[in-house]
């Protein structure tokens, strides 16, 4: 298998920039990871109908490690609300595989419309530094259930560790700022292994794939992404608890708006 340096160091950076991000704000790294991956595979002349499936399912499988990553990292604060990650979970999983099942019948070109509705729409809650009005409690059971399922559905719709859905949500039910952020992190890795599985089940039986790929999941990517985003995560983790990354919320929000027009022009293009 033949690989540019240049796409190696491209990848590699990509894990750097997602990781500590992942850390940072509780998000997986999945809204630049989309993006970055749908463009480096188009560039590589990867099939048009599956470089955005095989995005969002990298992206998935990257999760996987970074929110161990930057879990240990939260947890060592005594961050991480366990009882919340235990109820919410089950629906997750359920989700997440659901979320793979729509992505297989959504074409390339709705899937990244899908993409950038999301991707604007958490823009500009980021922009405004919208904060839900803790107005209740967390619910119970069926209640918990449901909640993790929309979670889990629209994380493996877009690749992403749920922590533009999750952390909003802890917050409308009174679960502090920081420790929503935490929490989601440990969220991302149900998230991350369900949608994982799914893309994969999904796309078991694909042809043209190009080499290297296992279906939707392209494994240079992942491998060369996950040697740096597992660094930098924890990085983003401890500076999660240290600064005041409203400014970083903005200036991240600003390059969320440039990656969603550019997976609208995607998928109108397509």
């Amino acid at each position: 298998m033949n690989i540019e340096l240049t796409l190696i160091v491209e990848l590699l950076v990509l894990g750097c920039i997602s990781g500590f991000l992942a850390g940072l704000l509780g998000i997986g790294g999945g809204m630049l990871l989309v993006p970055a991956l749908t463009y480096l595979a188009t560039a590589q002349g990867f099939p048009v109908g599956y470089v955005v499936k095989m995005a969002v399912a990298t992206s998935l499988a990257t999760i996987l490690f970074t929110s161990l990553a930057s879990v240990r990292a939260h947890h060592k604060r005594g961050a991480v609300r366990w009882e919340v990650v235990k109820l919410l979970a089950p629906g997750i999983v359920v989700g997440s595989l659901l979320g793979a099942q729509i992505a297989r019948l959504l074409s390339a070109k709705t899937l990244a419309l899908v993409f950038a509705v999301f991707v604007t729409y958490s823009a500009v809650q980021m922009f405004i530094d919208k904060k839900p009005k803790p107005s209740r409690q967390l619910p119970k059971g069926a209640g918990m259930f449901g909640a993790g399922t929309v979670i889990g559905t629209l994380s493996s719709l877009v690749g992403a560790g749920g922590g533009f859905i999750s952390v909003p949500f802890m917050a409308w039910c009174n679960v502090a700022i920081h420790t929503a952020v935490a929490t989601s992190s440990a969220l991302g890795f149900p998230i991350a292994l369900a949608g994982t599985v799914g893309y994969l089940i999904v796309g078991w039986n694909l042809q043209g794939v190009p080499e290297g790929s296992f279906g939707y999941l392209y494994l240079p990517a992942l491998v060369l992404v996950v040697a740096t985003s597992v660094i930098f995560a924890p990085l983003g983790a401890r500076a999660a608890h240290t600064l005041n990354v409203k400014q970083l919320k903005r200036a991240f929000a600003c390059l969320l708006f440039v990656l969603a027009s550019y997976m609208a022009s995607k998928g109108l293009a397509a």
